[in-house]
């Protein structure tokens, strides 16, 4: 509980209401009075109902879908905090949309991670509060500070002491090379073996399964990435894992559930028995299906919220 309670404030926008709500009574304090809305022509609206002069402002708000229209919600926030004298102001984004646009990947494409990092500090931000960042190089897009979440310390706190309660046949697997790092940081928590699916993509969100590096055969995978969007690397993965490995078993750990496109019916025809997914973006009813699991990271980003208000140091939440 953070004791100086009359100094600082949490608002939330239409993005994360439900897991602002959450953070809140981890906190035991009410979220802000603050009306976000549309005019009539589909601008957005901000009305501010209570004193912010002076207070230490946390603006919770994932980018998500719809990914503009929570963009621009969480910009006129900051900026209307601004006017209104806030004495610092943190936006806290759950999942940081546009962070897979980190690089210029063919000629005269856009970066636009660093365009959003630029127009939210130009917005009034002081701090940006996010979690596991598609690019960790994203945090040195800004020019204010930005403390990244680790969402593997949440997803491994249930999996040893829930989801896998005493299972010696577990491996962790990377659903390709370029995650081979988290994955193996999730394996060294978890002290079980690693795998790699090694593939080829011929074009954006079509997957080619060349094969698998390392022995999966009778054993039960983890798949772990940062987000799950369309599906098709993980199902696919899932699917060699399986049929060229001979695993037994395939489970599948995400920070963000983008869920677009095809991704709930490639779930749910898949040979993955269940999705563990931290609850950075709001599912919709239609999208909670059986086989997700949600996992909440309101207490993470509530301890977070307490140590910036208080000046400590982040590590202390990954400490034992």
């Amino acid at each position: 509980m953070i004791a100086h309670g009359n100094k600082i404030k949490l608002f939330a926008g239409n993005g994360s209401p439900a897991l602002a709500q959450e953070i809140a009574k981890e906190l035991n304090m009410p979220l802000g009075a603050i009306k976000v809305g549309k005019f009539s022509d589909g601008e957005t609206s901000v009305q501010i109902d209570e004193t912010v002069r002076g207070c230490d402002v946390f603006i919770i708000q994932s980018t998500s879908t719809p990914v503009n229209d929570n963009l621009v919600e969480l910009l006129v926030m900051i900026d209307a905090m601004r006017r209104a004298s806030a004495g610092r102001i943190t936006a806290v984004v759950p999942y940081f949309g546009y962070a897979r646009q980190d690089r210029k990947a063919r000629a005269r494409d856009p970066i636009t991670a660093k365009l959003v990092a630029d127009i939210l500090t130009a917005a009034g931000a002081d701090r940006v509060l996010t979690m596991d960042l598609h690019a960790p190089q994203i945090q040195g897009f800004f020019d204010i500070p930005v403390d990244n979440l680790l969402g593997s310390s949440v997803l491994c706190n249930y999996i040893k002491n829930k989801a896998f309660v005493k299972r010696d046949d577990l491996i962790v697997v990377s659903p390709d090379v370029g995650s081979v790092s988290r994955a193996r940081a999730m394996a060294n928590q978890l002290d079980c073996p690693l795998a790699i699916v090694d593939k080829r993509r011929p074009k954006a969100n079509v997957m080619e399964v060349m094969n698998i590096v390392g022995d999966v055969s009778g054993k039960t995978c983890l798949l772990i990435d940062d987000m799950i969007d369309t599906a098709g690397t993980i199902t696919q993965g899932a699917k060699a894992l399986v049929e060229v490995g001979g695993a037994k078993e395939v489970y599948v750990c995400c920070t963000h559930a983008v869920l677009s496109g095809p991704a709930i019916e490639r779930l749910e025809n898949s040979v993955i028995k269940k999705v563990y997914m931290l609850n950075t973006i709001e599912l919709p009813a239609e999208k909670k299906i059986a086989k997700i699991e949600e996992i909440t990271v309101a207490p993470l980003f509530a301890r977070a919220i307490e140590s910036i208000f208080a000046e400590l140091p982040l590590s202390r939440l990954y400490e034992n």
